[in-house]
C-alpha cells in the first residue's frame, strides 16, 4: 500500500487578525495539528489580486465590501501541506460566522461579530484541493503546479 501525495492549502490571515495580532496563534495551531507551511508572505493585496481570488463574487452586492475589509490592512498568505489538510485546516478554523463557530476552533475562540457589513472571521482556506491550486497560482504564482 502506498501513501498519497500531500495535499495543499491556501489560509489568509485576514487584516482583523493581523491588527489584533493573533497570527502566531493562528500559524501555532495549523502547525500543532501537523500540517507543515511551505510558504509565508505579509502583504497588502491589490483590488486586482482580491478579483482574481473572488472572480465568483466580482458581480455580488457585498463584494465591494470585501475588497474594501481586504484591503484595510496586510494579510499573511500560507500554504499548508499535508494528508487531507483542506478539510482539516477548515475544521480548525469554524463555520464562517464566528458568532457560530464552536469553542476549540479559531473563529469561535478568537473570533466574534463586531457588527460590520463584512463579517470579519480572522482567516481564510481553500475549501477544495481545486480551489487551493486555483488559491496558491494566485498568491503564490511561483508555487502553481
Amino acid at each position: 500500500m502506498t501513501a498519497t501525495a500531500p495535499g495543499r492549502i491556501l489560509i489568509l490571515i485576514k487584516p482583523d487578525a493581523v491588527t489584533r495580532r493573533l497570527t502566531g496563534e493562528i500559524l501555532r495551531r495549523i502547525e500543532a495539528k501537523g500540517y507543515g507551511l511551505t510558504a509565508l508572505r505579509v502583504t497588502t493585496p491589490t483590488p486586482e489580486l482580491l478579483a482574481e481570488h473572488y472572480a465568483e463574487h466580482v458581480d455580488k452586492p457585498f463584494y465591494p465590501g470585501i475588497v474594501e475589509y481586504m484591503t484595510s490592512g496586510p494579510v499573511v498568505a500560507a500554504v499548508a501541506e499535508g494528508q487531507r489538510v483542506v478539510e482539516g485546516v477548515r475544521s480548525l478554523m469554524g463555520p464562517t460566522d464566528p458568532t457560530a463557530a464552536a469553542p476549540g476552533t479559531i473563529r469561535g475562540d478568537l473570533g466574534r461579530d463586531w457588527g460590520t457589513a463584512v463579517i470579519e472571521n480572522l482567516v481564510h482556506g481553500s475549501d477544495s484541493d481545486d480551489s487551493a491550486e486555483r488559491e496558491i497560482a494566485i498568491w503564490f504564482p511561483e508555487l502553481a503546479r
